[in-house]
């Protein structure tokens, strides 16, 4: 393994080990606003997923990069979904009239 990729994989481990940390301690009530903050985050994964795969260095790294914009995508539009769908919960219903 070349020292950029050792570098690169730790970088990885310690983001991974802060996002647990930082989610795991949200409060209940903020969930929500933290559902579309991790929603931003990953539209900026898309795109460094697209630079990745529209270098096309290797077939792997193409590959690879292909993978993690699908999967990106799919989290984006599923964060998307899920937030409509709690903050939907929270408007006032339609008035009765009598």
């Amino acid at each position: 393994m070349s020292s950029e990729m050792i570098s690169n994989l730790y970088v990885f481990v310690l983001a991974t080990f802060l996002g647990i940390e930082v989610i795991r301690r949200v409060s209940p009530l903020l969930h929500t606003p933290l559902m579309s903050l991790t929603n931003a985050i990953s539209a900026i994964a898309v795109v460094g997923a697209l630079v990745i795969a529209g270098r096309a260095e290797t077939t792997l790294s193409t590959v690879l990069g292909s993978v993690a914009v699908a999967a990106a995508m799919v989290n984006v539009v599923g964060g998307y979904l899920i937030t409509y769908r709690m903050v939907s919960m929270f408007k006032k219903r339609g008035v009765k009239k009598s």
